[in-house]
């Protein structure tokens, strides 16, 4: 199920299935994470089999080799496209591999045909806003099935 690749001189960003051993446990230390910052009620966590769904697009990002990132564009109906499950492994951060996942979900958004990028972020996640941010994210409300949570920030860009 790969599509387009994009590549650097050490990171490789494919879009793959989730259902990769290596994927599950970068999942698995996503949730742990997110799980250490907020109280269950304010994680809207999907699982590896909501990732595998039709209106999903899953990237990986390796290195070596090795998966060291991942990010998912879900195609909503009301033509948007919302990023979910980006995380780069702590071990491979400062190395540039959020934005390279991000442009590639921004590109498959686009290649989709999809104006609208939104997100939906913790508080307590500093370099995620930071990163969302400057690549031109702007703060916005609750969207879809979001409820307000003074937790969260929701952002939103044109693709």
């Amino acid at each position: 199920m790969t599509s387009a690749t994009v590549t650097s001189p050490d990171v490789i960003i494919t879009r793959e299935s989730p259902r990769q051993d290596e994927v599950v446990r970068l999942i698995g230390d996503l949730d742990a994470y997110l799980g250490a910052l907020y109280p269950a009620e304010s994680n809207d966590l999907l699982d590896i089999d909501s990732l595998d769904q039709p209106d999903m697009r899953f990237f990986v990002a390796s290195r070596g080799g090795a998966v060291v990132g991942c990010g998912a564009l879900r195609i909503d109906a009301e033509g948007y496209g919302e990023v979910k499950r980006m995380y780069v492994d702590p071990a491979a951060r400062g190395g540039r591999i959020g934005r390279r996942l991000m442009d590639r979900i921004a590109e498959q958004a686009r290649a989709e045909g999809l104006a609208l990028l939104r997100l939906e972020t913790g508080i307590h996640q500093a370099e995620a806003l930071a990163l969302y941010r400057k690549l031109g994210f702007a703060d916005r409300g609750p969207f879809g099935g979001y409820g307000p949570d003074p937790l969260s920030v929701f952002m939103e860009k044109r693709a």
